[in-house]
């Protein structure tokens, strides 16, 4: 994955029109469905709790489905970007030990996933005016720059690849 510049007030604009135009559509369609399926299939004990269900689970799942659809829209460009950059970053956290332990040990491709992992997390941080946690990102990002210094290595989170993490 590459990590592209974003304008910031259009990410969040678009994150949240996606968002409340989600809420909405889930709601008017969930109970749209609801009253629609009751109307068609009354029950004379009056208990409509399988209907109202099977109503939030159909328009959920058509919400889904116009989302996953229209995903690679210039309008979502942004958010399935940052989506995208969550979903690499989590992988790297999940094997972060062993990363970190083959980067002391000098392994080229640990250290250019930890510089995509901070320069990921540093945008990511940016955009949704997370700062708390960036001194420690600076104090890491330091170590990961004395270390490929020592070991002669130019740290580029462009270089990075999904592939490397099957290694660890």
């Amino acid at each position: 994955m590459t990590l592209i510049d974003i304008d910031k007030v259009r990410y969040r604009r678009h994150l949240n029109h996606v968002f409340i135009g989600s809420g909405v559509a889930l709601a008017v369609l969930s109970l749209s469905l609801s009253q629609l399926l009751i109307f068609l299939f009354p029950d004379d004990s009056g208990s409509h709790f399988h209907w109202n269900a099977l109503g939030v689970v159909i328009a959920a799942a058509i919400v889904g489905f116009c989302l996953s659809h229209y995903r690679h829209h210039t309008y979502l460009r942004e958010v399935l970007y940052v989506w995208e950059l969550k979903r690499a970053l989590n992988k790297i956290t999940r094997k972060m030990r062993k990363v970190e332990a083959a980067a002391q040990q000098g392994n080229e491709q640990a250290m250019q996933t930890l510089q995509f992992s901070y320069a990921g997390s540093r945008q990511l941080w940016q955009l949704d005016d997370n700062i708390i946690i960036m001194e420690e990102l600076a104090i890491k990002q330091a170590e990961l720059d004395a270390l490929a210094e020592r070991y002669k290595i130019t740290l580029d989170a462009e270089r990075y690849q999904e592939h490397f993490l099957t290694e660890f």
